[in-house]
């Protein structure tokens, strides 16, 4: 299947559907929640050996779909055969026996239990658990190991090899990579062609289109909780998706680059010296200015997860030294941090949110956790601060009453604009804020990250996302084993420099003189 979809390169043709019927086949599903609409009807066909991306702009029914296709929730109305037969998947656990087995977007291990019971909870066999674990690049996994206790990164592609120890007809995986840094992506894409290869099917839920041309064979697009097309993949697949997607032609991303006012040349807001912390970080370095966006760069386990962690009061350092506008700050809370100034955006927005609580609630929760505002709550007030907030963020409360019934990319606005209801802070540390999200909610938060440095708030933004480093970043620095390797401006921090940088190979560019120049 995979040789059709390369000779489309050459032309939008698609090739021609496999013999036989096809492993799923979906069509006039829809699903209502009260009042919100998320699914209208909603198609989809896969065959053996395809690999079909589900498109959509956030809000569009791709993850409401995926979970009727997966048994967790029921269809308002709609058909779905498997090979041909009529199912109704009740649970999934029945979609798992009729061998359709998703990995969702957020990591649907127990984090309270370690890898082994979460094994037996699904009755997984630990043998090719572990085989999978070592193809997808994380080496020896230990079963004893608490769930909850191993980095986001590493939880999915646990997931995935849970998944593929099942031996499953038919895969289904909702963001797979957005967590994931660039070694472990390409380790994934190879695992999950080669399933395709091999002669089943997967469905591939992703906003990055290089990972959707390099893997799939066609996109099935929604909008609006609709199928509005199904495209092969061929040049200028992109440009017709986003078209689908959101019914007009998408701005183009080049004003993104015209930054709202140069980065403060003053003292930095935030001073990092040989900051230590086991078991991956090693005397990280580095200077913040307010009004600066200082883009962070590294592959898995470089340090990153446990940098944010420190900064966010969530952990304390072995060794080194912080400072924040010039005086030493020691943080043993987050609340300490909070005081100092700093509010982190955490890369799993499931940290963060109060998901059975309303959208007004999870907004007005820094202002109501302080000790000092506890007592009668200013109801008017607090309603017309996060209003304004919802206007900024364009954030879409069809769906209020309950955060987590937003789509992702509302969830991931909601963690952010909880710290502009109010003053915001003198320091954002987001660790992957756009994982997961559309296209055009990445750049809501592109551009609020612009706006928030035009009015002097110094941002620290770690991405998985290389491309997103000139978009939105006046510098860059690079992790390598627990250090800064590379500080460069962020015009020039191109993809091959930046992945050179990020697997310890500029040395003899420069790159150790570069590093030492992000912490004067």
């Amino acid at each position: 299947m995979r040789e059709a979809a390369a000779t489309r390169q050459d032309g939008p043709e698609a090739a021609p559907a496999p013999a036989g019927p096809p492993i799923l086949d979906a069509a006039g599903v829809s699903r209502r929640f009260g009042a919100v609409v998320a699914l209208r009807d909603a198609s989809l066909r896969v065959a053996r050996g395809e690999v079909v991306a589900l498109m959509g702009a956030n809000g569009a029914g791709k993850s409401t779909f995926v979970k009727i296709l997966t048994g967790a929730l029921k269809p308002d109305t709609g058909r779905i055969r498997l090979a041909g037969r009529e199912v109704r998947l009740t649970s999934p656990a029945a979609a798992r026996r009729a061998g359709l087995v998703p990995v969702y977007q957020e990591p649907a291990l127990i984090p309270d239990l370690d890898v082994g019971d979460n094994l037996r909870l699904t009755r997984t066999p630990s043998g090719p658990f572990l085989h999978w674990a070592a193809e997808l690049g994380l080496g020896a996994v230990r079963l004893d190991a608490r769930a909850g206790a191993l980095p986001l990164a590493t939880l999915r592609v646990l997931d995935l090899a849970r998944a593929l120890a099942a031996e499953p007809d038919l895969l289904v995986l909702d963001e797979m990579t957005a967590a994931l840094p660039t070694d472990l992506v390409d380790r994934v894409l190879s695992v999950v062609r080669a399933q395709a290869d091999a002669g089943r099917a997967v469905i591939y839920i992703s906003h990055r289109f290089a990972e959707i041309a390099r893997l799939c064979d066609r996109a099935t697009i929604l909008r609006d909780g609709t199928t509005v097309g199904d495209l092969p993949i061929a040049p200028g697949v992109e440009e017709q998706a986003v078209e689908l997607m959101l019914g007009g032609r998408l701005s183009a991303p080049a004003a993104l680059a015209t930054r709202a006012s140069p980065a403060a040349s003053g003292p930095p807001r935030l001073r990092v010296r040989n900051l230590a912390a086991a078991p991956k970080l090693a005397g990280l370095s580095f200077d913040l200015r307010p009004g600066e966006v200082l883009g962070v760069v590294a592959l898995e386990g470089q340090g990153q997860d446990e940098l944010f962690e420190i900064l966010g009061g969530l952990r304390r350092p072995e060794a080194g030294r912080i400072e924040v506008d010039g005086r030493p700050r020691a943080f043993r809370h987050p609340a300490d941090a909070i005081a100092a100034g700093l509010a982190l955006v955490p890369g799993d927005r499931a940290d963060a949110l109060l998901s059975v609580r309303s959208v007004r609630e999870n907004l007005a929760l820094p202002a109501l956790a302080r000790p000092r505002a506890w007592g009668p709550i200013a109801m008017r007030r607090e309603a017309e601060a996060v209003s304004r907030t919802i206007a900024r963020l364009q954030i879409d409360t069809r769906a209020q009453g309950e955060a987590r019934r937003l789509s992702g990319g509302n969830q991931q606005k909601v963690t952010i604009g909880r710290w502009l209801t109010g003053a915001p802070p003198r320091i954002f540390l987001l660790l992957d804020p756009t994982r997961g999200i559309d296209v055009r909610t990445k750049r809501q938060i592109y551009a609020l990250v612009r706006d928030l440095a035009s009015e002097g708030v110094a941002v620290l933004f770690y991405t998985s996302e290389l491309p997103e480093v000139p978009q939105t970043c006046d510098r860059v620095i690079v992790l390598f084993g627990g250090r800064v390797v590379d500080a460069l401006p962020a015009a020039e921090a191109d993809e091959p420099r930046l992945m050179r940088a990020a697997y310890g190979l500029t040395e003899g560019e420069g790159g150790a003189d570069r590093a030492r120049e992000a912490a004067p």
